[in-house]
């Protein structure tokens, strides 16, 4: 019999695609499905029908393989020379919400941000507004520890579900995650498929009032409308890293087809074609201008990943 997924092209696939209902792509274009619009191609792209499709893939893939999640693709700079192994895109089967009766919301790692302030929001569930101001998906947030005005997920998260690199399906809970700024200790290879919040009750007008205020903000301070990654660096202890930036006369610096935004200096922008090497050297060479200027190191918050 004709195997159930989708295989692109003659290439012989990784693993026995029997029993797979996704879509599995060898040598595949990321440029398109992240922000920048700009880096080079998985080895494979996995785009699962459902979880069970997912931890079914996972278990067969066997740990033989990276394995790299990806959602919104808005944090994110793809090397030019591609990405080795899978990369695996979660789509609308991870994007449902539920409501809990105590103020909760179970989320797939594939729902925006804004859908999950949202669906707060109707349902009077205050809590979450700041998702609203965070370009991305639930699995990133939950990763990366996302957060904006004033709150991140580790305020909120009860727990998550994740497939480990060998296809084993465990439940986390927030503790486990070891949450700092930006930062969790969920190992390379675990895709993040589905995450709990906890909110509390609140009024849909005030918190609809909220979220407009976050959009607001956003649009008048960020370049919005650009090919751009979101916020560039971590803000150090007690700092702005974009005043750090300004201050060290960094505001419109190009490289290549990249530029600093001079709308918001924490921002790099694809403005001329620019390769993911142009983005990443200019936010390098930002990097050493700060130093040499106030002798801040600045850490990137974007992730780099691939080849160079």
């Amino acid at each position: 019999m004709a195997p159930d997924c989708e295989v692109e092209g003659s290439i012989a696939a990784p693993i026995d695609v029997r029993g797979l209902r996704g879509k599995l792509t060898p040598d595949a274009p990321l440029a398109k499905l992240v922000w920048f619009k700009s880096g080079g191609r998985a080895d494979w792209l996995f785009e699962p029908a459902d979880l069970d499709d997912l931890r079914l893939f996972l278990e067969r893939l066997g740990g033989n393989l990276p394995v790299m999640a990806l959602g919104l693709g808005s944090n994110l700079i793809v090397r030019d020379g591609g990405v080795p192994g899978v990369v695996v895109k979660l789509g609308k089967p991870f994007a449902d919400i539920e409501v809990g009766n105590d103020h909760t919301l179970t989320c797939g790692a594939g729902a925006h941000g804004i859908l999950v302030a949202s669906t707060a929001r109707d349902a009077g569930i205050a809590g979450v507004e700041f998702m609203r101001g965070i370009p991305g998906t639930v699995g990133g947030f939950v990763r990366m520890n996302g957060g904006a005005y004033g709150r991140e997920v580790s305020d909120v998260l009860i727990d998550c579900d994740v497939i480990l690199p060998g296809g084993q399906f465990v439940t986390l809970p927030a503790a486990d995650l070891r949450y700092s700024y930006r930062h969790s200790v969920l190992p390379d290879g675990a895709v993040v498929v589905r995450a709990r919040f906890q909110g509390e009750p609140g009024d849909p007008e005030i918190i609809g009032a909220k979220m407009d205020e976050i959009a607001e903000a956003r649009e008048n301070s960020q370049p919005l409308r650009t090919k751009t990654g979101g916020s560039t660096f971590k803000n150090p202890p007690g700092r702005k890293a974009w005043e750090l930036v300004d201050a060290a006369g960094c505001r419109g610096l190009k490289m290549g087809g990249a530029q600093v935004s001079e709308k918001h200096t924490n921002f790099l922008i694809n403005i001329d074609n620019a390769t993911s090497a142009d983005i990443e050297g200019l936010g390098e060479e930002v990097k050493r201008r700060v130093y040499a200027n106030s002798g801040v190191e600045l850490e990137w918050e974007i992730q780099r990943v691939g080849r160079p």
